[in-house]
């Protein structure tokens, strides 16, 4: 026999399938129409975008660079996130691809035992980020006409990310499970020599040929997209009913009664209570609104960091065959959400006066690469910024090993 809450899940699910047939029948224009948006956005955006960045991180997991990255970036992600070097690997490709990539590689990791499952769930929380390009060119200069917001929508987005990484290394501290433990050795001094050792070690335990590994890899990448696909056609369909029942407008009047007595305008209302849904149209909402500029970039924040009921569902297929658990990503979205919000109202004002100046020229620039393709943009600078933020991480972990040993140095000199 079932227990009293899976019968009232399955219930209430079932409930909701039934009703979403019964709004086809009784409003097929609206589903079709909700449909192709979301077709749409799928196959001219999303899957272009993040198809070749799947592939690349499947080919990268397989000839083993996302171990040699790891060795060389553990002595940096350990202490700071505390989450394995590989996590690194994920940070990165998060960060600068957008969601769900990051929970993608997550459970991958977690899959071949590269991570515990407190480690994963620590990294899908903080790894899951709105692609910069959509936030400093989509959000900033498509919905708002204002380069100048870019930096400021980007930067508070990623330092919440980064603060709820931080604070995330203290969750599930006492983690029962115990990945099999590493050789021992200095690794201040021959960590350049390990992430070789580690790299050729994956190299002779891959035993499928070069065709099959690519293959799992455009085929892995693929079926991934194509999940994701139907996420985003699927919430395409529900915002469009509920909006046209009027469910959308209830949502914002009891967003309105709680947020109204913090200081938040009617006007904004709207825009959150469809971000709750999906990010896009929460995002457009919030630039179209009458409030003060300052809430609308806190509105976007609040989206942006929540995802969408959408991106949720997707982060939710892309884990489900592992043991990590959504709660503490939910959970987690909440917090990054009102950390953005507040860092957004902390450093608008400043932040706003150091982008003043810069604004004519971000204008200048923007105004040349429109005659650039979208999606040639897109994967270009995307993947400038994946290498520089690799690099990066690469450097602080090295200079945070050379600090040490300088340290210890001095400490026995004296």
């Amino acid at each position: 026999m079932p227990t009293g809450s899976k019968a009232f899940g399955g219930i209430f699910w079932t409930a909701c399938t039934l009703l979403f047939i019964i709004s086809m029948v009784y409003q097929p224009q609206t589903v079709f129409e909700g449909a192709i948006n979301g077709l749409r956005a799928w196959w001219n955006i999303v899957f272009p975008s993040l198809l070749p960045f799947f592939i690349a991180s499947e080919l990268l997991m397989s000839f083993g660079l996302v171990e040699f990255m790891g060795v060389l970036m553990e002595p940096l992600m350990r202490p700071l996130f505390n989450v394995p070097g590989s996590g690194g690997f994920v940070l990165c490709i998060g960060y600068t691809s957008g969601y769900p990539i990051g929970s993608v590689i997550t459970a991958r990791l977690r899959s071949q035992g590269k991570c515990t499952r407190i480690e994963a769930e620590r990294l899908i929380s903080f790894t899951n980020n709105s692609s910069p390009l959509f936030m400093i060119v989509a959000v900033s200069v498509g919905m708002f006409g204002r380069p100048e917001l870019g930096i400021v929508i980007a930067g508070a987005h990623y330092l919440a990310n980064l603060t709820l990484g931080l604070a995330l290394r203290f969750y599930g501290r006492n983690d029962p499970e115990r990945l099999p433990p590493k050789p021992r050795g200095n690794y201040r001094r021959n960590l350049l020599l390990k992430a070789f050792n580690k790299l050729t070690e994956a190299w002779e335990n891959e035993k499928r040929p070069l065709g099959k590994i690519m293959g799992d890899a455009v085929a892995n990448s693929v079926s991934s997209l194509t999940s994701i696909g139907g996420f985003i056609i699927l919430f395409a369909v529900v915002i469009k009913l509920l909006t046209a029942a009027g469910i959308t407008g209830c949502m914002a009047g009891l967003l309105g009664a709680l947020l109204q007595p913090l200081g938040f305008s009617r006007e904004i209302m709207p825009a959150l209570a469809s971000g709750f849904f999906e990010l896009t149209i929460g995002c457009k909402t919030a630039g179209e609104s009458a409030a003060p500029l300052i809430q609308q970039v806190a509105a976007v924040e609040i989206i942006l960091a929540w995802s969408g009921l959408s991106v949720l569902a997707q982060v939710s297929s892309m884990i489900s065959h592992t043991d990590i658990r959504m709660l503490p990503f939910v959970c987690s979205r909440l917090v990054h959400a009102c950390l953005a919000a507040l860092y957004t109202f902390v450093f608008f004002g400043p932040a706003m006066q150091l982008t003043a100046g810069p604004a004519y020229p971000a204008m200048a620039v923007l105004g040349k690469i429109e005659k650039v393709p979208p999606l040639l943009l897109n994967l270009q600078l995307t993947g400038i910024l994946f290498l520089t933020s690799v690099a990066l991480l690469v450097f602080l972990s090295f200079a945070y090993v050379l600090t040490r040993k300088i340290t210890f140095y001095y400490i026995r000199r004296f």
